[in-house]
């Protein structure tokens, strides 16, 4: 089992007083948790559930079969890179828009070049010189093809690493440095970065890693151990403080038939609690008149634009806000602005709605000790809970509280509780984060 890094005893001190919200010295800003650039049409979704993953992305019929008679309420799609090896007429911004409508989360894989030392025979394949050039490359393709089958920003994309030859000379490094340039590309066009790794190899050396200083580390692992045990703890080759908060998913069972509702395929199971696609769904505007478009969620913000009468607004996610009529809730659509989910026709008109995520714009824990979160914005306020170094912070509202560090910013979490955000890995160590909201 992984055993993190000895670190100095200086380091261990000042890490230990941050994690009290202490005033510390800057945090650093670089790897291994480098920040997210979420534009404003953004938000990361999160599940926790079963998902099966097969070649070929399957029709939306056989999705509807196995919906509701399977355990699975997620399917992986293989939606690029060079070693993709099955035909995908299914695969379009249609069919992704219909899935995620039908209440399918979706795990977007992308088959790109494989480490030289791999094992099989995939053809696409990059020497230990090319690592960081085609991890780059690869991450800005998947971004591409992401965007173009409407999976938006704060998706999380999941680079296939294949099991490889552990022993093979410059093999390790070569898998370590095109994850970390996977993880960087994906980052700057705001989406999650994670991993499919073999148990044995790319999840044992990206755990060795996980606090180094000169890589990026990925926000999200999916290890392959074919043991039939559906779980996302536990695991032999990375222990539970690492990619601890929503971060995981394990795919349990080979290759194998099954059949639900009629329909018969080939896949593998998988079990995740972590971050999927994040893809707009089609409401009505049920307001009398045009409705107001604002930059935020409250009547405060700006005007940014408007939405007819029984328009449809493509909402992404919900967040808190000003009250209008019975509701709290705003719905940020795929503009990047904010309207009053009183006058659209989600399924409650007083609260959140289900499949409908809230607003979340996640930055990794940026020091490598248990940070405490709160039930406040301030270290007077009582201690909650705790985050691992490098757990995803699921933010979704930001406020003013206690000096921590260089920040007066505090970020609410998706599950209520406060986190200084000095110990947030985002756009600024100092103020507010855009896109972020100020929390009401």
């Amino acid at each position: 089992m992984f055993s993190p890094r000895r670190i100095t005893s200086w380091v261990a001190a000042a890490l230990a007083a941050g994690a009290l919200g202490v005033a510390l010295p800057p945090a650093a800003s670089a790897d291994p948790a480098t920040p997210g650039a979420y534009p404003t049409a953004s938000s990361a979704t999160r599940v926790s559930g079963r998902f099966f993953d097969t070649c070929t992305a399957p029709s939306l019929s056989a999705l509807a079969a196995w919906r509701g008679t399977s355990p699975y309420t997620g399917v992986n799609i293989y939606f690029g890179g060079r070693n993709r090896g099955c035909a995908q007429p299914n695969l379009t911004a249609a069919w992704v828009r219909s899935a995620s409508a039908a209440n399918w989360s979706l795990v977007p894989t992308y088959f790109g070049d494989q480490p030289f030392c791999v094992f099989g025979s995939k053809p696409y394949r990059y020497a230990a010189s090319g690592a960081a050039a085609r991890g780059a490359a690869d991450g800005a393709d998947a971004v591409a093809k992401a965007k173009a089958l409407g999976m938006l920003a704060g998706s999380a994309l999941y680079a296939d690493v294949e099991h490889y030859d552990r022993a093979a000379s410059g093999c390790i490094g070569a898998v370590r440095t095109y994850v970390s340039e996977w993880t960087r590309a994906l980052h700057r066009s705001g989406y999650l970065a994670g991993v499919y790794v073999h148990q044995d190899s790319g999840l044992r050396d990206l755990a060795a890693s996980y606090l180094t200083t000169s890589l990026a580390r990925p926000d999200a692992v999916w290890m392959a151990r074919w043991d039939n045990v559906a779980t996302v703890t536990g695991w032999p080759t990375a222990g539970n403080t690492l990619w601890a908060e929503w971060q995981r998913a394990k795919q349990y069972r080979g290759d194998h038939v099954e059949t639900w509702g009629g329909v018969s395929m080939n896949v593998d199971s998988d079990i995740i609690k972590g971050p999927v696609a994040t893809v707009a769904r089609s409401y009505r505007v049920t307001s009398s008149g045009s409705l107001n478009v604002r930059s935020g969620p409250s009547s405060a913000y700006p005007i940014v634009g408007s939405l007819a009468a029984n328009s449809t607004a493509a909402v992404i996610c919900q967040a808190r806000g000003q009250v209008v009529g019975s509701s709290g809730v705003w719905d940020r659509i795929s503009t990047g602005g904010f309207v009053s989910d009183y006058y659209v026709s989600t399924p409650s008109q007083t609260t959140f709605s289900a499949p409908l995520q809230r607003c979340s714009y996640p930055g990794q824990v940026n020091i490598s000790t248990p940070v405490n979160t709160r039930s406040g914005p301030g270290t007077s306020y009582a201690v909650n809970g705790t985050l691992q170094g490098g757990a995803l912070a699921y933010v979704a509202c930001q406020k003013a509280g206690t000096l921590v560090g260089t920040t007066r910013v505090w970020d609410q979490l998706v599950d209520g509780r406060w986190l200084s955000d000095y110990y947030v890995s985002n756009s600024s160590n100092s103020t507010y984060a855009a896109p972020v909201p100020r929390c009401p």
